[in-house]
């Protein structure tokens, strides 16, 4: 009896030091535990021009040409000019105008086409948030079809608004792992190569159930040159075989492979050496919205697409805006200087304007990301100094910006967004789940929406200004209309 009263005193006598060990050693263990840990750790793949970038560092004496400043906009040439803005809210709809202007004609003439290239990382992944977005233009400004699709995707099995199968015998390569491809990349960062086995290659897509997708609207393949003259695609429609001659002549080629269909399957025959790109799905008027999304991606990436090969994507598919919503991925390195960053992603948006001339460019910030200080998840100290320099890359390469962390509520909101019923973000408090995307989404069709309502204003406002007064002349009053609609 003495002795279990012994071991039962020995046991709390271990408890109590261990207790006050812990206190004693708390002063000296870090601020910020666990940061680098998330649910998907096992899925994330790292741009190799980011490390490199990372390795480079930036540079703290950059000067600070920006903070509490006013950004003042030139007249585009029909005289709309948005008002000055103060950097801390800087939106930069006056680099919106082109697209702006598209959206008018398609609101007003319900006729002609628009077309957005969403570029982003893991936080698009399965189409989450573009989808959404899609959904949202679609409905005002018309357009069916989901857009570009890859010929195979890591993200496949998660996405829901295109059902995506395809044989295991693909050579793929990325722009975020490959730096000298066998061919250029495709608009979507990935080259994709039929292997010549025994065993069939193939690609089958099968329509979702989001609005707007529920048809695959005239599945188009997207392929580059090549000296092979004997690749076919093999189709079987019920008892029905047909095959179509492939022909690699052009830097670009497409070929389409039905009309309006539910599902499509669609064999590659003798096609090695032809770098194959994707599938576009869509019905030629209204918006169409491509999801580009690259696990890991950090948007440097995008600086190597050749920009002739982007050209003729621009002439076949003619981009109005390019969205890039990166960050995720660039605040897992403990570093509160952004500088690389922001002078590598102002050099890229240079580089995008060339490989999509007469695109106007939107930049997405970072959303909030919590981490764990002093055993309480509470903003990530990164996500300030990157946002800030995102900001500053907008402003830099002229572009439009959508501030993400401040609107879904700033420093400790994805804390809220975990952990408020229902929950809108994942618990590795950096991703949103479904509920969460589909209201990012909506805020930041809003922001757009926002700034396309007062550029018609300031459209209205410039064609009254520059219409002349009527000038008389025996009596006979003429008006002389300057503005080219």
């Amino acid at each position: 009896m003495n002795q279990n009263k012994s071991y039962f005193f020995q046991s709390w006598l271990i408890v109590v030091i261990a207790i006050a060990s812990f206190i004693g050693f708390k002063t000296f263990l870090p601020r910020k535990l666990f940061p680098d840990t998330t649910a998907n750790s096992k899925n994330v793949v790292v741009d190799s021009l980011m490390l490199e970038a990372v390795a480079e560092g930036g540079n703290l004496s950059d000067e600070d040409t920006l903070t509490n400043k006013t950004i003042s906009f030139v007249s585009n040439p029909l005289g709309i000019k948005f008002s000055s803005e103060k950097f801390e809210q800087y939106k930069g709809y006056q680099y919106l105008i082109p697209f702006f202007e598209k959206l008018y004609q398609l609101e007003t003439s319900k006729k002609g086409k628009a077309r957005i290239a969403y570029f982003g990382d893991s936080m698009t992944d399965g189409d989450m948030i573009v989808q959404d977005v899609r959904t949202q233009f679609q409905s005002v400004f018309g357009g069916e079809g989901v857009g570009f699709v890859n010929i195979t995707s890591e993200s496949a099995g998660s996405r829901g608004s295109i059902l995506h199968e395809f044989s295991s015998n693909w050579k793929a390569q990325s722009y975020l792992k490959t730096k000298s491809p066998l061919r250029s990349f495709g608009v979507n960062g990935s080259v994709f190569f039929a292997k010549d086995t025994v065993n069939a290659t193939w690609v089958k897509y099968k329509a979702g159930r989001n609005r707007f997708a529920t048809t695959l609207n005239n599945p188009t393949l997207f392929y580059g040159s090549s000296k092979n003259r004997k690749a076919s695609l093999r189709q079987i429609f019920g008892k029905d075989t047909v095959y179509k001659k492939l022909n690699p002549i052009s830097m670009l080629n497409t070929t389409q492979v039905a009309d309006n269909v539910k599902n499509v399957k669609v064999n590659f025959i003798n096609a090695d050496s032809i770098p194959f790109y994707g599938f576009n799905f869509d019905n030629g008027k209204g918006i169409h919205v491509d999801n580009f999304s690259s696990r890991g991606n950090s948007g440097l990436p995008l600086g190597s697409l050749n920009v002739d090969l982007m050209n003729a994507f621009q002439q076949k598919l003619g981009y109005d805006l390019i969205i890039l919503q990166f960050g995720t991925n660039v605040l897992n390195y403990g570093s509160l200087n952004y500088s690389w960053y922001e002078r590598k992603m102002t050099s890229v948006v240079k580089h995008i304007k060339e490989c999509f001339p007469g695109a106007a460019i939107l930049i997405i910030t970072t959303a909030d990301k919590s981490t764990k200080y002093d055993m309480e998840m509470k903003s990530d100290s990164a996500v300030s100094p990157l946002v800030l320099a995102q900001k500053r890359y907008a402003v830099k390469a002229e572009a439009g910006l959508v501030n993400l962390y401040t609107l879904m509520g700033g420093d400790g909101s994805m804390v809220k967004w975990v952990e408020n019923v229902p929950a809108r973000a994942n618990k590795d408090y950096t991703h949103f789940n479904h509920r969460g995307a589909k209201e990012i989404a909506q805020l930041i069709y809003k922001q757009i929406d926002t700034g396309y309502q007062e550029y018609k204003k300031l459209r209205a406002l410039a064609k009254k200004k520059a219409k002349p007064k009527a000038v008389v002349n025996d009596s006979v009053p003429v008006v002389n209309d300057t503005v080219n609609e």
